[in-house]
């Protein structure tokens, strides 16, 4: 007789034979393994034709699910393709394109106990109102202070996390929404540390600078089906145009901006030191922790770039972009606060940052929604959980070289509505390092 426990985000197993999955843990005289091989070694040992006594499972209950929604074709064809791949893998479709249909029909289609993982309470509200609204039963939360259990469960990753020793046996399912989120280290014990054999990754772009997301495979599936915002435009979402605008220094600002980054590229210079790649940047970084001279030389490269991110030049674009779109819901996107502020104090305009509580921030996306507002200025917060389906004007002030936060700010803008072209102005300061930020975000 072999018999299988759960035991605080690993499997117990005991008896007289092992698994290619469990190590023995002398501790309890049993072999252990990650709760995420629950279903192998249930398999495993079926297939040696050996005794089991199974007490890890212990599921909430879930009522019988029915929707009315209705896939479109890509859709479609992703769910397909996630059940083909034996209900694992992730789904990597642009903002706007209907992810979380997807994942409700897999809902749906399993009718299992479910815990659907986000990265944002914003995103949790958002979820459970979907939920709610489709399936018409309570649903579940797991963070921001609530541990409500139910069939149907939202929770952060933070709280997921925090939680998966002990509720890692009541889920079947796990839908990861932004699935990038996952490889982070902390992140991953939540695939690792949960028993459920059915996972689905949804994201606008799985891929990682730091190369995280080869790790899928393991966690939670491979890709299953990816579209990009190229493919889809015109058809399943609005048309789109983009127009990089660039913008020079004032004389004072360009004075200074060339007097810091010089110290910056004196130090480089003096040292042999590479700086052709995001990863010869983070060796530098890296450098300062130990060297009190590389240090300095990236406080000085640093407020180059914020002289070359918050340029005069760059507000008196945005006053004319915002005259010349008065009739549309505009969103702008900085990536430090202290613009975010000035812009909302210059335009008399709300702003969101990661210091904005939760009850103001619920309440400011709520008037943009209804249209009290038209037009929102956030840094980084907002790139992910916003949904605001007429908004069709972005407005990219700065930001990282990353090709995901830009393709999650256009998706801000993209959801289709009848006679809707959507505009993306991307604003870059001249003679800095902003161009080559711009070059590897779009590369």
């Amino acid at each position: 007789m072999i018999r299988l426990g759960f035991d605080r985000g690993t499997i117990v197993i005991r008896g007289d034979v092992g698994t290619p999955f469990g190590e023995w843990d002398s501790a309890i005289n049993a072999y252990r393994s990650l709760a995420m091989h629950y279903s192998d070694i249930v398999e495993y040992l079926t297939r040696l034709k050996l005794e089991i006594e199974d007490k890890v499972p212990e599921p909430l209950p879930v009522p019988k699910l029915s929707s009315s929604i209705q896939l479109r074709d890509y859709q479609q064809d992703a769910l397909e393709a996630w059940l083909e791949a034996g209900r694992r893998g992730v789904v990597e479709l642009p903002t706007g394109a209907g992810k979380t249909h997807v994942a409700l029909k897999a809902i749906e289609r399993l009718g299992v106990s479910t815990l659907v993982v986000v990265p944002t309470l914003d995103l949790v509200d958002q979820w459970r109102r979907v939920l709610n609204e489709t399936f018409g039963i309570n649903i579940g939360m797991v963070g921001g202070g609530k541990f409500e259990l139910y069939g149907i469960t939202v929770s952060t990753y933070d709280s997921a996390y925090i939680r998966a020793e002990q509720i890692g046996n009541r889920f079947m399912f796990l839908v990861f929404d932004e699935v990038h989120h996952l490889p982070a280290p902390n992140y991953q014990q939540i695939a690792e540390m949960y028993i459920a054999p059915y996972r689905m990754g949804l994201t606008a772009t799985h891929r990682r600078d730091d190369e995280g997301h080869l790790d899928f495979p393991r966690l939670v599936g491979g890709v299953v089906y990816s579209r990009s915002a190229d493919s889809m435009t015109g058809v399943h979402l609005a048309p789109y145009v983009h127009d990089r605008i660039y913008v020079d220094l004032t004389p004072e600002e360009r004075e200074e901006y060339e007097r810091e980054y010089g110290k910056f590229k004196a130090f480089v210079r003096s040292r042999r030191i590479r700086m052709s790649s995001a990863q010869d940047f983070q060796r530098f970084i890296m450098r300062t922790g130990y060297d009190s001279a590389a240090r300095k030389a990236l406080l000085a490269r640093n407020r180059a770039v914020d002289i070359a991110l918050n340029s005069e030049s760059k507000l008196k674009i945005t006053a004319e972009l915002l005259r010349t779109h008065s009739e549309e819901k505009v969103i702008i996107f900085t990536r430090h606060n202290r613009l975010v502020y000035e812009i909302s104090r210059r335009f008399l305009v709300p702003a969101i940052t990661h210091e904005t509580p939760k009850d103001e921030r619920r309440a400011i996306l709520e008037r943009f929604r209804k249209g009290d507002y038209r037009v929102l200025v956030t840094s980084q917060v907002l790139d992910e959980g916003i949904d605001v389906p007429d908004a069709s004007v972005a407005i990219l002030l700065s930001g990282s070289g990353s090709s995901r936060e830009y393709i999650q700010r256009l998706g801000r803008i993209l959801r289709k509505q009848k006679g809707k072209t959507a505009k993306i102005f991307e604003i870059v300061t001249r003679g800095t390092v902003e161009l080559w930020t711009s070059r590897r975000r779009h590369r």
